[in-house]
This record gives structure tokens, sequence and C-alpha cells, in this order.
């Protein structure tokens, strides 16, 4: 039987929220960004000290077995749009969870995987979108370190996107001038001066020293046009 422990129980219109399964650390974190972005959380973990120290923070927190297709339809999970299963403890829960999930017939089912044997079953039942938060993480903050960028972000097909400080040899001239694209092959796309927002880079955009510049291209350009001093 799934208990509500929301300060005030309504029901949330499922078609714009979403039901986060399972309140550790990333399920947690993920929930109250989502509620930072005013949208309406369903969260559900079968903890009870968990559930009560989430009570409050979301629109809704119950304490419920997310294993168990009665449990999940009284709290009409089964008409969520978007659904995810952030469970990291137990491989087992994640998978019949998921399982679940997937049997509604919910469109965006996300799921968190612990190793790529967990996302390889997943990605079988019919879960849409797997991630690995730990995996992912790891890289980010890896590239982070070995270089001079301020953030990092890699998308598939061997792209991705950096924030971090001109090199000296592109400051003092206009970006249309200084053969960023030829020399590295990328895009400087925005630009941030101290104290100001980021605004679009043009071709008359002049870098200086103390500039963030955020670029695009392939992975390994990328990477290495931050490294560069």
């Amino acid at each position: 039987m799934a208990r509500n422990r929301s300060s005030k129980p309504r029901r949330i219109a499922v078609n714009d929220s979403v039901v986060v399964i399972g309140m550790g650390r990333f399920g947690q974190a993920l929930a109250l960004e989502l509620i930072d972005e005013e949208t309406e959380v369903l969260g559900i973990d079968s903890d009870e000290d968990v559930v009560q120290a989430m009570s409050g923070s979301l629109t809704h927190v119950v304490r419920a077995d997310s294993t168990k297709e009665e449990a999940l339809r009284q709290l009409a999970v089964h008409e969520f749009s978007r659904a995810v299963v952030a469970i990291g403890t137990s491989l087992e829960a994640s998978i019949l969870t998921a399982s679940l999930l997937v049997s509604f017939g919910i469109p965006d089912v996300w799921a968190k995987a612990t190793s790529k044997a967990h996302g390889k079953i997943l990605a079988q039942l019919g879960v849409q979108h797997v991630v690995f938060p730990e995996h992912d993480m790891g890289q980010r903050v890896a590239h982070l370190v070995r270089g001079r960028m301020l953030d990092y972000i890699e998308f598939e097909d061997d792209f991705a996107m950096a924030k971090t400080t001109p090199p000296a040899d592109t400051c003092g001239k206009r970006l249309g001038d200084s053969a960023i694209r030829s020399r590295y092959g990328l895009t400087v796309v925005a630009i941030k001066r101290t104290g100001e927002g980021f605004t679009y880079a043009t071709a008359d955009t002049v870098l200086r020293p103390d500039d963030t510049i955020i670029v695009a291209g392939r992975t390994r350009q990328t990477e290495r046009f931050s490294e560069l001093g």
C-alpha cells in the first residue's frame, strides 16, 4: 500500500509533471532541480525515513514499493508521460520498476544505470533514455582537471562544447581575422566580458585575455584548444 506523506495532498496534473522513483542522492538532486524549474514532481521511495525527510520539498512524496504494479497504479503513475527510475541501490528493483513503466506505455522513461550491463538490460526493456550519472560526471570532471576548461559538455557523434578562456595568440584581434575555425576547427559561439553576461560572438568580436568564451567543435579539437596556454 502506498502512503502519501505530502503536507498538502492533491492530485498532480500528470501531463505536466514528472514521477521520480528512488530518492537517493541522484533522485533527490533531480527532483529538487525539477521543482526549482517549476515542474511538479511525484517522488517515490521505499524508505520511510527518506520519504519523511523529503516531505514538503516536492509536490508529493510517498512511500511505496515501485516493483508492485498495483502500488504504482494507485499513485496514477501509469498516467504520467515522463518518469525517471533513479534507483541505484538495488539492480532488481531498478529493472522491475523500469519494466513496469515501459509496460504502462509511458512515452518518456529515463533510468539511471550503475554499469554497462545494467544499462544494456534497461535498453533491452525499452527504456528510451539510459543515463550513467557517475560515469558521465567522471568524464566531465576529468576534462576540467586536464586543462583550462571552466565547463564541458560532450554530445553524441564526436561533438562537444567547452567554456574556457582564449589562448594568448587569439587575443587583440577580430574573430574574423583570428582564423580560429581554420586553425583549430572550432567555432566561438559566445563570449562573456568581466562583469557582463554572455552574448553571441560575431566576426567583429575582439577577444581579450580575461574573456570567457564558449567554443564548439569536434571533441578532441575542443580539448586541445582548451589546453592551449
